[in-house]
């Protein structure tokens, strides 16, 4: 009998508990770098792919993966016993983007540094990887054109009031222009023209302007998904 009593007190079975105040520190430490995180991802998120469930979710998964690291702590036989409970757990929600993947694997290895009240490994390598993302992000990192998108358009004059209009339009709103075709047809010329925006946001005010010029028609522009180039 003294011999499985040895035994279990090696497993761990009668660890301390984490003190109260500890526990609290931790959650909230964990729900405040979960929101920071989230918060990054929101802002460094492009596409189509944007989900208000899954955002929230990451700070979920910090506070959930401390709170089990608390409950773990040095106590191998609830270790064992919390990986056969999450294996009855199915996930159906499958990620269609490996960066939405990334940050789960960050929520929750920094969630277990925390439970495992690793608070300087938590503080330094989440604010290393948030400002990661943000670096990232705001270099366009991977993107092998620096142009949005493709602006396309006619005129069936060259009247040089005109001419002048677009120009402002264009020194107004973009940062760049390259010709990539020009059919002159005699009557109207027909430009095709990659364009890098000041703002994407306001691409839209851009093609409304140049529809309500005299002169000008078909205006169409076709941005590029950031995260898929063809």
């Amino acid at each position: 009998m003294n011999d499985f009593e040895s035994i279990f007190r090696q497993l761990g079975v009668g660890a301390s508990e984490p003190s109260l105040q500890g526990l609290l520190l931790s959650l909230l430490l964990a729900m405040t770098i979960g929101q920071l995180i989230a918060w990054v991802y929101t802002r460094t998120h492009t596409g189509l792919s944007y989900s208000r469930s899954y955002c929230q979710s990451l700070v979920y998964l910090m506070v959930i993966a401390t709170l089990v690291m608390s409950v773990i702590g040095n106590n191998v036989v609830a270790a064992f016993g919390l990986m056969g409970a999450l294996a009855i757990i199915r996930f159906r929600n499958v990620l269609k983007d490996t960066r939405d993947t990334a940050f789960v694997f960050l929520t929750l290895v920094l969630g277990m540094a925390i439970g495992s009240q690793l608070y300087a490994v938590a503080l330094v390598g989440g604010s290393f990887l948030m400002l990661l993302a943000l670096w990232l992000h705001f270099t366009h990192f991977g993107a092998r054109s620096h142009f949005d998108g493709h602006l396309s358009y006619r005129t069936s004059t060259q009247q040089e009031s005109v001419v002048q209009t677009l120009e402002e339009l264009f020194t107004r709103y973009c940062q760049e222009l390259k010709v990539v075709t020009l059919h002159d047809s005699g009557d109207r010329v027909e430009y095709v023209q990659q364009v890098r925006l000041r703002d994407r946001t306001r691409g839209s005010e851009l093609v409304q302007d140049m529809r309500a010029l005299d002169g000008v028609g078909d205006v169409t522009l076709v941005l590029r998904d950031e995260n898929l180039e063809v």
